[in-house]
């Protein structure tokens, strides 16, 4: 295949597979806040016998399904790309990504669906136990399901518990537990579904906010925005806290990622943290995917607290890391150049042992398995081109992580705001805080996508960190095919999109099916 076909089918592959995600995870993050709210409202009312939560949870609950089903519609579609688009990847971690994406799909997600049919369509024909039983299990199978998913991906962060096999050039799981607990692995489910209550904590503070602002089912919305502001609050503490051991374990595991969130090009000690700049194009740097940022707004030595807790931790820069670094912990990390040396070799020693096992050659086999496995941990850097190639695109990287972090702040005063104006009824006065909440929702959604660039395009070029770079993980097929794909996938999400939020908008001008008056005024 030629160089520039091959550059045109890994841009494309990298388009469509990203296209595809983006527009799946627009529907994932309610489905598992939401599910939570639905469980307490549908409790509330089991509880108490108050038909207000009744309604609110069967309004709540129209919403939750439309949303539900256009998610598993984009979801299937992501992971068939695996086999068609990324065939390669998948051979190479078979053993290890399909073990938690078997167990997602055959325990999690048919929990979630069993279950969500006896919620959706159970009213009257099953008891109000059972029933709310059968909300509680969505929640519980849409967050497990996220376990699993996460746990898969944590793995092409930090892949641990596992070896690799030369005969077959197939990574095999050898510690489940530690591919399930590795700290990666649990950050990232906990920092990935505490956002997800936060947005979906926004989308109900949001819509109970038009409803007060069209001075309709006040009762409602106030009890929603009750609900849904504490859910919020604890939710996005959560989300902070737990974005912080994120960062400290990025830092040990993906440096570059760290750098390229910063746009950090010489690392040192005491290293501060930007709040805002511009990331710009520079002459003077060696490469040009790298950048220096501009009219910087800094927090001194902030970076160096976040990545070890430490203020004066070294944090090593983009130059650094392609240079070689000692890190703060003694860590020696060569240069990248040598690891792409060390990666060749380890490539040319795979093919010398395949060579000696078919002649049967013992002492040679034996010779090229201990030279394999001595330079594995850089295989992936032998498939590199250039010593920049390790970059990430920095600017975007850069701003989604200021967007993502500034949003947070945001929700923390929402949700305190919220509270205050529903507890205290201020409906009448202080109106700019519906409309704020009514920003909220779609700024919730744009802060959950930007974290997940940060997550996956701050990797780059790595599909596996440092074993599985992207031009080496996708399927040999015509580029063409890829292109006319995404942008069949493109139309077709895109009016999925649209009808969904079309029937969103129609049921929430709909209302809320009252049968007391007490829904209105309580």
């Amino acid at each position: 295949m030629a160089p520039e076909l091959t550059t045109t089918l890994v841009e494309w592959s990298r388009w469509q597979f990203a296209m595809t995600a983006i527009y799946h995870y627009m529907f994932v993050p309610l489905t598992l806040g939401l599910s939570f709210l639905l469980a307490v409202m549908e409790t509330m009312w089991v509880r108490t016998g108050k038909e207000e939560w009744l309604h609110a949870t069967k309004f709540w609950m129209k919403l939750f399904a439309i949303n539900f089903a256009i998610g598993i519609a984009t979801g299937l579609i992501l992971e068939f790309q695996f086999g068609s688009n990324w065939s390669n990847y998948s051979w190479f971690v078979g053993d290890i990504f399909g073990a938690p994406l078997a167990i997602e799909g055959l325990f999690a997600f048919f929990l979630e669906a069993t279950f969500f049919a006896v919620m959706f369509f159970g009213w009257n024909k099953v008891s109000k136990s059972f029933h709310l039983t059968s909300t509680w299990m969505v929640f519980l199978g849409s967050n497990i399901s996220a376990l699993w998913i996460l746990v898969a991906n944590a793995w092409m962060q930090n892949p641990v518990g596992m070896e690799f096999n030369p005969l077959t050039a197939r990574n095999e799981m050898s510690d489940f537990w530690a591919v399930l607990f590795s700290p990666t692995a649990m950050n990232k489910f906990f920092h990935t579904v505490t956002s997800a209550y936060t947005l979906s904590a926004c989308f109900v503070i949001g819509v109970s906010a038009w409803f007060i602002l069209k001075k309709r089912h006040l009762g409602f919305a106030r009890k929603s925005i009750l609900l849904a502001s504490v859910f919020g609050f604890f939710s996005i503490i959560a989300t902070i806290f737990t974005g912080d051991t994120s960062a400290q374990d990025i830092t040990r595991t993906q440096p570059m990622k760290l750098a390229a969130m910063e746009g950090l090009n010489q690392g040192g000690q005491g290293m501060e943290l930007t709040i805002l700049g511009f990331p710009a194009k520079d002459s003077r740097l060696a490469s040009d995917r790298m950048r220096t940022v501009k009219y910087g707004i800094a927090v001194p030595k902030m970076l160096s607290f976040l990545g070890y807790h430490n203020s004066n931790a070294f944090i090593p820069g983009i130059e650094n890391i392609i240079n070689g670094y000692t890190s703060f912990e003694g860590k020696t990390s060569p240069s990248v150049e040598q690891r792409m040396a060390n990666g060749r070799t380890a490539i040319a020693a795979l093919k010398t042992y395949k060579t000696a096992v078919e002649e049967k050659n013992e002492p040679l086999a034996q010779e090229a398995l201990t030279t394999l496995k001595k330079n594995y941990a850089d295989f992936g850097y032998g498939y590199l081109n250039s010593k920049y190639d390790i970059i990430p695109p920095v600017s975007l990287v850069f701003y989604s992580f200021r967007i993502m972090v500034g949003a947070g702040v945001l929700f923390v005063l929402l949700f305190v705001l919220t509270w205050w104006y529903a507890k205290k009824r201020k409906f009448e006065k202080f109106r700019i805080i519906p409309y704020l909440a009514l920003f909220c929702i779609p700024l919730a959604y744009i802060a959950s996508q930007c974290g997940w660039i940060v997550a996956e395009v701050g990797r780059q070029p790595w599909v596996v960190q440092n074993l599985m770079p992207t031009n080496v993980a996708i399927t040999r097929i015509a580029s063409g095919w890829v292109i006319t794909t995404f942008w069949m996938f493109a139309t077709l999400f895109t009016l999925l999109l649209i009808a969904e939020i079309g029937i969103m908008f129609a049921q929430i001008r709909k209302g809320v099916t009252e049968t007391s008056e007490t829904l209105q005024n309580s």
